[in-house]
Formats: C-alpha cells, sequence, structure tokens
C-alpha cells in the first residue's frame, strides 16, 4: 500500500488560476492541475492507493465551508481529509470539536500563508487544544518558495514549541518537508530524533542525498511518504524513495505504516 500524506488540491473553478499564482509567486512549475479529478488521474498512474489532502484557510473565514467539504469528501475514493484552522479564527474550540466529531484525523498549519510564527501564542494554543482531543497537526516547516526571505517555522521555533508543550504534542506534530523546507543540516542538527514525525512533500528530489541523511537520523518509523501534489510527481516520488536503498521493512513504514497509525487513532480504518 502506497499513502501519499501530502496533497492539495483547489476546486475547479478556482483552480487554474490559483495554480497559476502559486507558481508565478514562487518560480515553481506545477505537475498537476490542482483539481480533485487531477490528483485522482496521478494516483491511478503512480499506483497511490490513498492521498492525505492538507487544506490551508489563508483567512479565517475560510474555515467553516473548507470543514463542511472535508467532512462530506473525507474517505472516498481514496481520498483522506484534514481539517483547517487558522490562528485568528475566533472559535478555534468549536472548529476543532467540528473536526474531531467529522472523523477527521487532524489539521493543517501553514505559518506562511497564515502570518503567524510558529511560536506564536496562538499556534500554541491551537497545537495544544488539537492534541488534547487527540488530533494530528501538520504543519509546514523551513522556507517557503514564496517567502524565502522571511522563514515562518524554524527549526529553532520547533524546539520552542516542543519545550513549552512537552508531553501534550509528543509524536502529534506532523513537520512538512523532513521537518524544514531547505533547511536539511539545521534539521539533521536539531530535530532529528525528536518526538515530531516528518513528511517527504517537495525535497527527495532537491537534496536526495541530505534526504536520506535526514531519514536515517530521524529514523523510518517516524517518517512518512509524501509529495506536495500538485507539485512533485506521485510515481517519480514513488520510484526516487524506492531508489535510496532502505530495507523493504523501513519502506513498508515510511510508505503505510506510520501513515496508517496516524488515521487508525482517528478511527480511520483503511
Amino acid at each position: 500500500m502506497i499513502i501519499d500524506f501530502h496533497t492539495h488540491t483547489f476546486p475547479d473553478k478556482i483552480a487554474e488560476k490559483t495554480i497559476a499564482y502559486l507558481a508565478e509567486k514562487g518560480n515553481v512549475k506545477p505537475f498537476r492541475e490542482g483539481t480533485l479529478s487531477s490528483l485522482k488521474e496521478s494516483m491511478k498512474k503512480s499506483g497511490t492507493d490513498y492521498s492525505v489532502i492538507l487544506p490551508v484557510a489563508t483567512v479565517p473565514k475560510q474555515v467553516e465551508s473548507i470543514n463542511r467539504l472535508a467532512a462530506e469528501l473525507n474517505g472516498k475514493d481514496g481520498i483522506i481529509y484534514a481539517g483547517a484552522i487558522h490562528p485568528d479564527y475566533e472559535d478555534i474550540d468549536g472548529a476543532l470539536d467540528f473536526i474531531k466529531s467529522a472523523g477527521l484525523f487532524g489539521i493543517k498549519l501553514h505559518p506562511d500563508y497564515q502570518d503567524v510564527y510558529f511560536n506564536d501564542p496562538k499556534v500554541l494554543k491551537i497545537l495544544e487544544r488539537a492534541a488534547k482531543r487527540g488530533l494530528y497537526t501538520v504543519t509546514h516547516a523551513g522556507i517557503d518558495v514564496g517567502y524565502p526571505n522571511d522563514v515562518h517555522c524554524t527549526p529553532d521555533m520547533v524546539l520552542e514549541v516542543l519545550d513549552k508543550l512537552k508531553g501534550i504534542i509528543d509524536n502529534k506534530l506532523i513537520l512538512a518537508h523532513l521537518g524544514g523546507c531547505d533547511l536539511p543540516d539545521e534539521v539533521i542538527e536539531k530535530l532529528c530524533g525528536k518526538p515530531v514525525y516528518m513528511d517527504t512533500a517537495v525535497v527527495l528530489d532537491r537534496y536526495p542525498e541530505k534526504s536520506v541523511e535526514i531519514i536515517k537520523a530521524h529514523g523510518a518509523d517516524k517518517i512518512l511518504f509524501a509529495t506536495d501534489s500538485p507539485w512533485a510527481d506521485q510515481k517519480a516520488f514513488i520510484e526516487l524513495l524506492k531508489s535510496f536503498g532502505f530495507s523493504e521493512r523501513e519502506n513498508e513504514k515510511m510508505f503505510s505504516e506510520n501513515a496508517q497509525k496516524i488515521l487508525s487513532d482517528a478511527g480511520i480504518k483503511l
């Protein structure tokens, strides 16, 4: 089984415009159209059994509509949804209660696009309240191509958060991009071995040797295969991770078992 734990889609009516904007802003090339149907087509071609969609609420007013749609589509046709939250949303508890009751496994934060730093008290409140409900938090970590000069989630910020919420969010936090996009040396020095999961989204082909080093240092039991589709190709990333020389058992953990454990905690059986 192959589970891609980090993908994005956009509603059909805005997908083309949104993808074009993000591609220009970050000077990156998309591999897919960014629609749900194009993701499903990619899954079929690549042999991906399940894709986890991580919606981002860039403004507070998007939270409710995103979560209603996520609850409606979750678990259908191999698609698993996280919920969305925004640090400035007025009713954090209400949103988290809805996400929990809807059977979603957790939430997605993107500090860069939500104009907040990861060690901000507003973020700590969300992380703590989500974890106490048994929800996982996935966060963008490291440099974002759209904001290369202002990193909103650094390894040092993560260390601060882990210290302040020690025993509360242990193993409930998932750091995208192997702990810190384009910051592999800092991740190896500061985050490997900490009680967090890391996903492989978008970085495997950017620095493959460092990716292998991070995975070995952190341990395959805390790594989640992920692409960041439509910003990376699922088939190519599957082949790339398989080429890194990890054992069959390690690959089983990274491609599916670790993800299944997280999802089963939320009552999602695959």
